[in-house]
This record gives C-alpha cells, sequence and structure tokens, in this order.
C-alpha cells in the first residue's frame, strides 16, 4: 500500500466510511456467528460450511483493510477552490476521441464515488491519469488494453 494522498469529496470519504462501518459492524460478527454454527457440527477437517465461513471472513477482512487505508489516506478537496483552466480531481471534462470522432463527459471522482454507468471515473484509472494536468486543446494519450486512446480537452466544465 502507497503513502499517497487519495483525493476524495466529502460526499465519497462519508460513503466510504459508511461502509465500513456497515462490514466491521454488521458483516463481520455475522460470519463470525456462521464460523461458530459450523464449528458446532465437529470434525472441520471435511466441513465445506467452516470452509466456506473462513474464506468468507479472510476476503472481508481484506475489504476491510483496503477501506481503512483509503480513509487513512484520503483527503477532503473543496471542489469550489478548484482551478478551471487545466482538469484535477473534480473537474468534468468533455473529450473528443480522434480515434471515433466522438465527444464524451467524463467527471473526474475519488473512492466511493465512481459510476461508470454514468462516467464518474476514478482520478486514479488509466483515463483519470491520462487527463489530470491538460489544458483545453491539448491531447492525452492513453495506453488502454485495446491500445491507446488519443482524446482532446474540448471543454473543461464549472462544476
Amino acid at each position: 500500500m502507497s503513502n499517497d494522498r487519495i483525493p476524495m469529496s466529502k460526499e465519497g470519504y462519508e460513503k466510504l466510511k459508511a461502509q465500513l462501518d456497515q462490514m466491521k459492524n454488521e458483516d463481520m460478527p455475522r460470519i463470525a456467528e456462521q464460523i461458530a454454527q459450523a464449528r458446532a457440527f465437529g470434525d472441520l477437517s471435511e466441513n465445506a460450511e467452516y470452509d466456506a465461513a473462513r474464506e468468507a471472513q479472510g476476503m472481508l477482512q481484506a475489504r476491510i483493510n483496503d477501506l481503512q487505508d483509503k480513509l487513512a489516506r484520503g483527503m477532503i478537496v473543496d471542489r469550489t477552490n478548484l482551478p478551471t483552466d487545466r482538469v484535477v480531481f473534480g473537474s468534468k471534462v468533455r473529450v473528443l476521441d480522434l480515434d471515433l470522432n466522438d465527444e464524451e463527459d467524463f467527471l473526474l471522482v475519488g473512492p466511493g464515488e465512481e459510476d461508470y454507468d454514468l462516467n464518474k471515473i476514478l482520478l486514479t484509472s488509466p483515463i483519470g491519469q491520462g487527463l489530470v494536468g491538460k489544458k483545453v486543446g491539448e491531447v492525452a494519450e492513453i495506453a488502454v488494453p485495446r491500445g491507446t486512446l488519443k482524446l482532446r480537452i474540448v471543454e473543461i466544465i464549472a462544476q
């Protein structure tokens, strides 16, 4: 895990905090109860319920650890003070895909706010990273699995 600060809006931070609270105070006790019940079935060496509950507990603990790390590194950003002459966290940016000749809007968000159906993309995603720092008229060349995206910044829209 890195020590880099993660920009987030207050809403995104609160959403992640609520998810963490649910995992720690609802999901983890429920899994602990499942483990206790499975343990009561006897021989643990051939107990599929016990193994499944332990695996679920490990996966949940990993998600809890990840959320705790994100929240610890979270830096709440006030979007009202952001520059509008270049792409930064919180920017809504209109780009032109130079290969497809198609315009698309992206909103660069932090963890907990991403919604790819609404083009709310993580600042840390490949496209987000490629757009950061660009100004209107500049072209971002972004390596993606299918090749290289060439996106010209058409407009940075105030939020």
